[in-house]
């Protein structure tokens, strides 16, 4: 009997980040903490379509359930090392980590979001946003995006851009607001090269104190990230149908 392929995105840590820059401690309240014990591998169905999902934290907490949501109508991936998901870090980051990330694998659509870990502060690898420096300025990030986007569109994927999710008062490495920046700036590059977008930041500005995972936190409760992944979803068999 052949034994079924596994929905595992290979990442080769040295060739990949050999021009990265200094990957981020977990943060607290992330959804890293809880990817211990979860099954990120799945068996594919040839005849589906294959979605890739980049990005953050944020987006390791909606994939398992956008891979729920969407099962029967495509395979979902995302970045895995040693088995467990990988954090895509910024946009720097995603040029020099995309080559490994896409591999060879055919991809009907890539759902893709930088941002929260650009216009962070950072003492080394901790949030400070008081005496660090921020990853990225908002010139740097637009321009690293407006490298990344034909790369990703090299892959001959549908894309779908997510914009940043919000960023609460009090955050300990980020300020309230430049997400708005930083949004902005990603927009024009998105509408530059023709590319959807999915306002997840529209949906969080709109969440209330329960669905984040704790007070002054980027991260997300269970039904927080629920509800992320039923937009996101729905954006991806959008993009399928079209």
């Amino acid at each position: 009997m052949k034994m079924p392929m596994t929905c595992l995105l290979v990442f080769c840590a040295v060739s990949a980040f050999a021009a990265s820059p200094e990957q981020p401690a977990v943060e607290k309240g992330s959804s890293e903490q809880m990817a211990a014990g979860l099954v990120w591998e799945c068996t594919p169905d040839p005849s589906l379509p294959n979605v890739l999902l980049l990005g953050d934290s944020i987006s390791i907490g909606y994939t398992l359930q956008v891979r729920e949501l969407l099962k029967g109508k495509a395979n979902v991936y995302r970045p895995l090392k040693s088995g467990k998901p990988l954090n895509c870090f910024t946009a720097e980051n995603g040029i020099a980590s995309l080559s490994a990330w896409v591999g060879t694998q055919k991809w009907s659509v890539i759902h893709f979001n930088f941002g929260l870990h650009d216009l962070k502060y950072v003492n080394g690898t901790k949030l400070d946003k008081v005496g660090g420096t921020q990853v990225s300025t908002v010139e740097g990030y637009k321009k690293n995006l407006d490298t990344l986007v034909p790369l990703l569109q090299k892959t001959g994927a549908k894309l779908i851009f997510a914009t940043t999710t919000i960023v609460p008062a009090g955050e300990g490495g980020r300020v309230e607001g430049d997400e708005k920046r930083y949004n902005e700036a990603a927009l024009e590059v998105m509408k530059k090269y023709g590319v959807a977008v999915n306002d997840l930041h529209a949906l969080t500005s709109t969440f209330p104190p329960e669905l984040f995972k704790k007070p002054a936190n980027v991260h997300y409760s269970e039904e927080g990230s629920a509800r992320l992944a039923k937009q996101v979803a729905g954006s991806v068999l959008q993009a399928l149908q079209n």
